[in-house]
């Protein structure tokens, strides 16, 4: 089966028992700190995606590492899901479960990228101006990159404003080059 539908069918069947249940903010609580130790706590991803590890331990290490700290119900569905041995798309389920919960509260994800921090300010400006833009909540992330050298690049779903000063270089690049070739 398609890696990307196993993730999506358990995002899913989370989603719906947290609802059905009436915990779905706890929930996402959970699946926000569980994503954040895949992502983040190499260890933790080494011990998840071993197939050296054994399922029992495996189990076991889960119990322990998450026991008191998230609901009965998202401890009992990350059981499942080593039980089952699909532990290693953990954080396609975790980011998948995010998305569905977003777009089921009406939040759109914005990422902005820029070469240095944007202030506070700035960054509470944008977000109330794209809200208004999208009629809509927007949750804004901010990405540091210095390639893009100066600039940023706003993306919201699936649209994308680039703005960024490596992206103009290039296009005067190509220009040159193009004028050049005939």
């Amino acid at each position: 089966m398609n890696e990307s539908k196993i993730s999506v069918r358990y995002a899913k069947a989370l989603f719906q028992l947290g609802k059905e249940k009436n915990v779905l903010d706890t929930i996402v609580t959970d699946m926000k700190l569980v994503d954040e130790l895949c992502n983040t706590v190499k260890d933790f991803w080494l011990m998840v995606e071993s197939p050296v590890i054994k399922t029992s331990q495996k189990r076991a290490s889960m119990k322990q590492i998450f026991g008191d700290r998230i609901n009965a119900i998202t401890l009992n569905f990350l059981d499942l899901v080593v039980k089952n041995r699909r532990e290693i798309y953990l954080k396609d389920i975790s980011r998948n479960f995010l998305a569905l919960c977003r777009k089921d509260q009406g939040i759109l994800s914005a990422t902005l990228t820029s070469a240095t921090t944007i202030e506070e300010g700035s960054k509470e400006n944008l977000s109330t101006l794209l809200s208004k833009a999208f009629d809509s909540k927007i949750e804004l992330e901010e990405v540091l990159d210095k390639d893009i050298i100066g600039g940023f690049v706003l993306r919201v779903d699936d649209q994308q404003l680039d703005a960024s000063v490596s992206t103009q270089l290039n296009k005067i690049k190509r220009e040159l080059l193009s004028n050049h070739n005939k």
